[in-house]
């Protein structure tokens, strides 16, 4: 046997691990038979990066990282021959580099001899040295070094199909509304096509895009993604090929080729680095032709962790004050891709247990979960929110989600349903969280049962997050400083002598936007005796119930986010272009 340390042991004298977590984490790790590492980073403890780290420790191997430069393949060695990028996707390996007989090979387990022996079977008999990363950073690598990775991967494909469809000759007449259904399908499923739809959606995931926007125009195409809640170009199809690309999306998604005059809507599935992506798809009729808009749900993106979802631990604790609950209203409000599914599964997945009944209704249901019973809308056969409400409540659930109350019954079905001794969480589309209760109101329910059975309104808004790479720090002027520490109700306020503030820079890794990722901004009202008088007595009253929220210390969409300028998670032009005065 060998004389190594324990993984455990090594994370706990770095520093990265405590004790108390060490326990949790051997206990998590014999629950569910998997590996410590595992366990830590599932329950939040560690992040992969500080696994690999350690057990390069461990056994002494190299690690290989993007930043320490190490995790970069030789140019000029013909690696691709050696392993096949199909063989390193499925094994999840990536040469790095060949020193006379030895192959330099990065892999997540540099202790699996099965793999190291494979290789060396493959390679013809190389020496095989391993060093260790992170599966995402050596998937990345694999997509940069096989494909090289970014705008080459539709620019290529669309230089094959350019050279391919020379010949062909497309005479199109957009008032002639007769249509070759053999040529369409043909033109769809023609490998040129294929490889540059391919392309674009392969493009959109590695750029972290929510959505595929693909639009035609008088004399070109337009292609944009949407990243980080900020759409930006990319290289677009040629005009003569957006039919073929447009018929490929709705072969995909099972819609009607031959129907260019009505809008559809439809879903397909990916498997992209081994992982299931759901696309939901909209075509719109325009005057120059199909708009296309893919959404991209992509369910291994999203942690359903309420502590990393931008909550301030205050809201953080009212929330989960209403959500604990046995029986009341809970909603939460915001616009469209604003995260607050997300929200709310966190929210449920912190509160879950198997003695409590748990059904949803959505529309779509975008995050499938274990433990919950999710139901989706099918208007077409009946199958609405107020539909599945009412079957609901026939079968004993505790804890109910509603995707979207969008209509009276919906409404009064929800309220009756909280009435009766169940918790119902679910969204409205309004511009602030108090607006719920006017909105409420409007949908008929009675004010005097609004207040009786009201927990908590909430609302929120993504902010995008400057890039740590490459933020700068920045004086802004002493007039928004004031009315940041002002409005961010921070008690006591901060010295603004003492505070730092960032703005974004652009660098290589954030692709020169100075932002990468988002984080959620909130403003929670958990419905508190006074505000519930105010229900009762004056119904939508938004002035006195902002002041009797404001008394019980809660704060608006705008505080939260100057909280996040001033820990430098965010930049103030950031939160003055999400929020305005008054939020």
């Amino acid at each position: 046997m060998s004389d190594k340390p324990e993984l455990p042991e090594i994370l706990l004298s770095s520093g990265v691990l405590t004790a108390e977590q060490r326990e949790k984490a051997a206990r998590a790790a014999a629950a569910s038979k998997s590996s410590f590492g595992e366990a830590a980073v599932k329950l939040g403890f560690l992040t992969d990066e500080a696994i690999a780290v350690a057990i390069s420790k461990q056994l002494g191997v190299p690690y290989a990282s993007r930043e320490n430069k190490i995790l970069k393949v030789e140019k000029g060695q013909n690696l691709e021959r050696i392993i096949s990028e199909a063989y390193a996707r499925d094994h999840c390996v990536l040469p790095l580099f060949l020193d006379e007989s030895v192959l330099a090979v990065a892999m997540t387990n540099p202790e699996d001899m099965m793999l190291v022996d494979n290789l060396k079977l493959l390679t013809s008999g190389l020496e095989i040295q391993p060093f260790v990363s992170t599966r995402a950073q050596i998937l990345k690598a694999i997509d940069e070094f096989y494909t090289s990775g970014g705008q080459g991967m539709i620019e290529k494909s669309m230089a094959s199909a350019a050279i391919s469809v020379d010949d062909v000759q497309e005479v199109e007449n957009a008032g002639d509304t007769r249509v070759d259904l053999d040529q369409m399908v043909k033109g769809a499923e023609g490998v040129q096509i294929v490889s540059l739809v391919n392309a674009i959606l392969k493009q959109a995931i590695n750029e972290r895009a929510s959505d595929i926007h693909l639009e035609s125009y008088d004399e070109r195409v337009m292609l944009r993604f949407r990243i980080d809640g900020v759409l930006y170009e990319r290289m677009a199809p040629l005009k003569k090929d957006f039919n073929g690309v447009v018929s490929r999306i709705k072969i995909l998604s099972k819609l009607d080729i031959a129907e260019r005059r009505l809008p559809q809507d439809g879903t397909f599935s990916i498997k992209v680095q081994n992982r299931n992506i759901d696309l939901r798809v909209s075509i719109c009729p325009t005057v120059f032709g199909e708009k296309v808009v893919m959404r991209i749900l992509d369910k291994g993106a999203v942690e359903l962790n309420i502590d990393k979802i931008g909550f301030e631990p205050r809201q953080k604790e009212d929330f989960l004050v209403g959500a604990r609950r046995p029986h009341g209203l809970l909603f939460l409000t915001g616009p469209t891709g604003s995260g607050k599914t997300t929200t709310l599964y966190s929210v449920l997945n912190t509160i879950k247990t198997p003695e409590l009944n748990f059904m949803t209704i959505e529309d779509p249901v975008e995050i499938k979960m274990e433990g919950l019973n999710q139901v989706q809308v099918r208007s077409a056969i009946g199958l609405t929110f107020a539909a599945a409400l009412r079957s609901f409540l026939r079968q004993d659930p505790d804890v109910i989600l509603v995707g979207e109350v969008r209509d009276q019954e919906t409404a009064q079905t929800c309220l009756r349903a909280a009435l009766t001794g169940h918790l119902v969480l679910s969204t409205l589309h309004t511009n602030d969280a108090l607006s719920a209760v006017v909105r409420l109101i409007d949908l008929g329910i009675e004010p005097f049962l609004l207040s009786s059975s009201l927990c908590v309104v909430a609302a929120q808004r993504l902010v995008r997050r400057l890039c740590p790479h490459c933020k700068k720090v920045f004086t802004p002027d002493p007039k928004d400083v004031e009315m940041c520490i002002r409005e961010s109700q921070l008690n006591p306020a901060p010295d603004p002598t003492k505070l730092t503030f960032f703005e974004p820079r652009g660098c290589d890794k954030c692709a020169r936007t100075g932002y990468s990722g988002r984080t959620a901004i909130y403003e929670v009202f958990l419905v508190v005796p006074e505000m519930r008088e105010i229900i009762y007595k004056y119904g939508g009253d938004l002035a006195r119930l902002k002041d009797a929220a404001a008394r019980a210390g809660m704060w608006t969409l705008r505080a939260s986010g100057w909280r996040k300028a001033i820990a430098g998670v965010t930049s103030l032009e950031e939160i003055l272009g999400v929020t305005i005065e008054g939020d």
